[in-house]
């Protein structure tokens, strides 16, 4: 057996190296531990260079405008609540023309366009947040309009009147700029007339207007149009032929002469204090005035401005002081979704736009607007 490279040696055995093994209890004596050399500290890592990456600057923008996004949508939503919290009973908001104590207001009523029936329903609730509100002690009919369709503005005269009378708060017409045919119609509701000195006004009568078609279709484009009616009036008058002068003595007298007197009677009602039965007749002759002429023949009371009409209507509702107010539509979640979706055409031709433009319509209007 190999001693010497033997591992498992017993005490007091040698391993052939010529020294005994130590005994058990006896102690070796230390043995000196030659001294590791010093080694220097590592360096520290260097840190990893950040490299550019476009897709990361996209990322932080797309997350920069998310944020942005997100706060005017909640600016938005905190507007259209605030909005809604100050409608009133109609829907309507108000706005604050001139200052004074809230228990006496003026409500100032806006007509503004071609009258149509869009137009009668916006008159109509702003009439009736004038009458739920009580501190109202009477309202202003601000027209601007070169008047529109017969029953629209009607509607506009009745909704005056029944304020008026049912509420028993005065009524005072401000003409701005245009208050013609169907716009003057609406005015003569009020108790008094009020009209800027550039303002135009006037032109009692009715007008009826259509297109005829037929050189048109059948010369230029080879169109022959074909119509199956019964009853020999049914097409009367059409816009696919010259009407005869039977067909026109017929409109006259069924459409255009009703609509007339009606427009003379309503005037001569409005009237009635400063103008008789036939000065109103011989001043319906579909003429136009500037202000100072209607004052002249008594078609309007006063030329001034609003603030002439407001104190006209303070004077007639027996206060000195008083709020001015107008009312506004609130902004609808459904306006502000459906606004981009409105697609505007210089010609939007559908079935409905043809017919209107093939229907003859009889109108309060002045032509020259």
């Amino acid at each position: 057996m190999d001693l010497k490279n033997n591992d498992y040696l017993q005490p007091g055995i040698s391993s052939g190296t010529g020294q005994e093994s130590p005994t058990p209890g006896s102690v070796e004596p230390p043995r000196s531990v030659p001294p590791y050399p010093a080694y220097p500290p590592y360096p520290p890592y260097p840190e990893p260079r950040r490299r550019f990456s476009i897709q990361r600057v996209l990322w932080g923008v797309l997350f920069g405008l998310s944020i942005l996004a997100n706060v005017g949508l909640f600016i938005l939503l905190l507007g259209t609540v605030v909005v809604l919290a100050g409608a009133g009973a109609a829907g309507y908001g108000t706005n604050v023309i001139r200052e004074g104590p809230r228990t006496s207001r003026i409500a100032v009523i806006n007509i503004d366009g071609i009258i149509d029936e869009s137009q009668a329903d916006a008159v109509h609730r702003q009439l009736k947040a004038a009458k739920d509100d009580s501190a109202v002690k009477g309202v202003i009919v601000r027209v601007n309009s070169p008047g529109g369709t017969i029953s629209a503005s009607d509607r506009i005269y009745r909704e005056i009147v029944d304020f008026r009378t049912q509420e028993s708060r005065p009524a005072v017409a401000f003409m701005q700029n245009m208050a013609a045919s169907g716009g003057y119609y609406a005015c003569v509701a009020c108790d008094q007339i009020v009209a800027e000195p550039t303002a135009i006004t006037g032109s009692i009568g009715v007008v009826m207007s259509h297109f005829v078609f037929q050189d048109l279709l059948e010369n230029k484009l080879g169109v022959q149009p074909v119509f199956l009616t019964k009853g020999q009036k049914k097409d009367w008058p059409s816009s696919f032929r010259k009407p005869t002068a039977e067909e026109l003595s017929y409109i006259d007298e069924r459409l255009l002469e009703p609509a007339y007197q009606r427009f003379v009677s309503v005037v001569r009602e409005g009237r009635k204090q400063v103008l008789s039965a036939d000065e109103v007749s011989k001043l319906a002759d579909g003429s136009i005035y500037t202000a100072d002429q209607a004052q002249v023949v008594e078609l309007i009371d006063k030329t001034g401005y609003l603030d002439d009409a407001i104190a006209m209507a303070k004077d007639r509702a027996g206060i000195q002081e008083a709020q001015v107010i107008e009312y506004r539509k609130p902004l609808s979640f459904m306006d502000i979704l459906t606004a981009q979706g409105k697609k505007t055409s210089l010609l939007p031709l559908d079935r409905t736009k043809l017919f209107e433009l093939c229907t003859p319509q009889i109108l309060y209007l002045w032509n020259a607007y």
